[in-house]
């Protein structure tokens, strides 16, 4: 008797080309990511119009900055276990439709403490996003193009942050802060409609969780035709799960153990970084005597630096993935200080920080698609999610230690040198990473029709 026809959906995926299907997929996720920065970084953007029309002092907004960020971490943790169990696009149309209503709610807001709490909610449903949105596009990507096309899609968080900075300088003058809030809810909610009708489910997360051949026929028929005499479809890792555990059990088992405590490591470091500077820049330039209009510009341009990590996509491809990304840290150090030494000269300011923003972003945007290369299906979303939940903390500590270096009276290049100091950090986060788990090169990319020996 002839065994059943089978299908490896790896190989599948590398030997055709990209199709509607997955561009389609990663659009989506581009602009879940994009609204996820612009919604993430907006706070920051209307923090000074706070202090003018509720007349708070500083340190009065730590909590309001902070808020989401708790958020962020509180539904990335969760989010991930739900998603390796129920599937990835539940979750994620789900999770845009919590921070879209809540960030429109918070347009509403009278007070700082219920804008601290719709700023609660908003962030479990940014902190829910991110983290599918990656592991969805990462598991439909061929492997000879995973990380620079996670990366693209993950490119649109510092562009949205950037596009909010824009944007808040040219809304607020006319409409007030709230039009700013109010924008960063309606877009989401939008966007929730077209990813219930266009999104696919991920195949190998049906796989891994045993759903119908029927059902993952109909989706990969949709990349190649020749899907469809296919009956039985299997899922061979470049990664060994650990034993028949799934989401955390795997996360925290043995053989990943240590590889996940240094990828949240880093990550947490990257985002001190991050959110000091994204949060205070704007604050910290007008102290340093720039015009409000300016100082917002000038910080927006950080996170517009975002787009390199399409270059450290293509060099991770083909070398060696935990090195490339520490190099960025250790880059991104030296810059961030350069901002503090810079702030005397408008032009060279708005260079430092454009060059600081396009290490530190490239280098951050860099690491979810280093965590999914690292975790097998059974536990990937779990491994996404959970470093960027544990990173988060990292956020809310960048926002409240540039408030208490503000307040011990450091000079801005002193406060600037702190801050460039996680980035150190986080490269010997990865060096750790690579010395306990080595990282192998990726394979050189196969012609298509050309199947593989087993």
């Amino acid at each position: 008797m002839n065994a059943e026809p089978s299908l490896d959906v790896q190989d599948f995926l590398d030997e055709h080309p990209f199709s509607p299907l997955q561009w389609t997929l990663f659009v989506l996720c581009f602009f879940v990511v994009l609204l996820d920065g612009f919604d993430t970084a907006a706070i920051g953007y209307i923090a000074p119009s706070l202090i003018a029309e509720w007349g708070v002092a500083r340190p009065d907004l730590a909590p309001v900055l902070s808020a989401a960020l708790f958020g962020l971490a509180a539904g990335a943790l969760a989010s991930g276990p739900l998603a390796d169990r129920m599937g990835r696009k539940l979750v994620l149309a789900g999770a845009v439709a919590v921070f879209g209503l809540a960030c429109l709610s918070s347009a509403f807001a009278g007070s700082l403490d219920q804008l601290v709490i719709w700023r609660f909610i908003t962030g479990i449903g940014l902190g829910a996003a991110m983290p599918n949105a990656v592991t969805l596009t990462s598991e439909y990507c061929p492997r000879a193009r995973r990380a620079i096309l996670v990366n693209a899609m993950f490119c649109g968080f510092p562009l949205g942050a950037a596009f909010g900075g824009f944007l808040a300088a040219w809304m607020i003058p006319q409409w007030g802060w709230r039009s700013v809030l109010a924008l960063g809810g309606v877009a989401p909610l939008a966007l929730t409609l077209l990813l219930i009708l266009l999104l696919p489910e991920s195949v190998r997360h049906m796989i891994a969780r045993g759903q119908p051949a029927e059902r993952i026929r109909r989706v990969l028929f949709r990349i190649s035709a020749t899907a469809a005499q296919t009956s039985r479809f299997t899922l061979a890792e470049g990664t060994p799960a650990a034993g028949a555990r799934h989401g955390a059990g795997l996360v925290l088992s043995r053989p990943y153990a240590l590889g996940s405590a240094m990828l949240w490591i880093a990550y947490f470091m990257g985002l001190v970084i991050f959110y000091a500077l994204i949060n205070w820049m704007p604050l910290l330039f007008s102290d340093a005597g720039l015009a409000p209009r300016t100082a917002s510009l000038t910080a927006a341009l950080f996170p517009l630096g975002g787009i390199g990590a399409i270059f450290f996509g293509w060099l991770m491809d083909r070398f060696n993935g935990n090195k490339i990304v520490a190099a960025g840290f250790v880059l991104t150090s030296l810059a961030v200080c350069v901002i503090g030494l810079a702030a005397g000269q408008l032009g060279l300011l708005m260079a430092a920080v454009l060059l600081a923003g396009a290490l530190m972003n490239t280098a951050q945007t860099s690491l979810p698609a280093l965590a999914a290369s690292f975790y097998p299906t059974e536990g990937r979303a779990t491994g996404v999610a959970w470093m960027l939940g544990f990173g988060r903390f990292g956020g809310i500590a960048g926002s409240f230690l540039v408030a208490e270096l503000a307040r011990r009276q450091l000079t801005l290049p002193q406060i600037f040198m702190v801050v460039a100091l996680p980035g150190l950090v986080a490269a010997a986060a990865l060096a750790v990473k690579q010395m306990a788990h080595p990282m192998r090169l990726p394979a050189p990319p196969r012609k298509p029709g050309v199947v593989p020996s087993r």
